[in-house]
């Protein structure tokens, strides 16, 4: 079972329901519709746009017979041209998923050849973020991706992007509390890695009470639902879609 997929199995529909309604002021969907123009607020709505994306379209345009090098250049070429022309305005009568429409988009984009020819002359060596660990992942993965078709790659990269982003926040919440060796241990004991520590062990290790193991580890499991169901809030357009995304999410991780 890959680590990320035994982190879902025990989460349910049900729980933290209608939690984090707030935050549908300020999502990933209203900040795409803010990446357009040359503002600084743009441009960093862009990159947040294409630091999730980026690997899902990367591994799509791969799958759909690009070469490493073009890849990267249509890839960048895409984000660029959605910008230039401002094609995310159509986003604003959009009423499904970020996740749904772009992969729309970045079908037509590689069906229209002029536009591609275009994309290739306006992405080639024009790096609107820094994209350089984002890369060499993508690089590595796409020697992992066997007998998948464009459409599950880009689906794939999406759901593991989002778990990815999840884990980092959570990190980064326990090293601002001096906790990361501790954050270290929850992490193994969520994702069942081989070296899984018992809870005595932890227990032992920072002179705590099983019992108080298992309290922290309870609110840990918490705390990730709780920001996996944010990461998803990020990418739709009304809260009563984040469980059936949240749902889709982990389909793709099981497949």
């Amino acid at each position: 079972m890959p680590p990320a997929e035994h982190s879902l199995t025990s989460l349910s529909a049900s729980d933290d329901t209608g939690r984090g309604a707030g935050i549908f002021a300020t999502t990933h969907w209203s900040v795409v519709l803010e990446a357009q123009g040359e503002s600084p607020a743009a441009h960093k709505a862009l990159e947040t746009l294409c630091r999730t994306y980026w690997r899902p379209i990367h591994g799509y345009v791969r799958r759909h017979g690009a070469g490493a090098e073009d890849a990267e250049d249509l890839t960048q070429g895409f984000f660029a041209l959605l910008l230039e022309r401002k094609d995310l305005n159509s986003v604003r009568k959009e009423k499904g998923r970020l996740r749904s429409y772009l992969l729309t988009s970045v079908k037509h984009f590689l069906a229209d050849e002029s536009r591609r020819a275009l994309a290739v002359k306006r992405g080639r060596g024009q790096h609107l973020i820094p994209f350089d660990d984002i890369q060499e992942g993508a690089r590595i993965q796409t020697e992992r991706c066997g007998g998948l078709t464009a459409d599950q790659i880009y689906e794939r990269r999406w759901a593991f992007t989002v778990l990815e982003q999840v884990m980092a926040r959570l990190s980064e919440e326990y090293r601002s509390a001096g906790n990361v060796q501790f954050f270290d241990q929850m992490k193994k004991m969520l994702m069942d890695e081989p070296d899984r520590p018992s809870q005595a062990v932890v227990a032992s290790e920072f002179g705590m009470t099983e019992n108080a193991v298992k309290q922290a580890f309870y609110r840990f499991r918490q705390r990730y639902q709780t920001l996996l169901r944010e990461e998803i809030a990020h990418t739709v357009a009304t809260p009563g879609d984040v469980e059936d995304e949240l749902r889709y999410l982990i389909s793709v991780v099981r497949t």
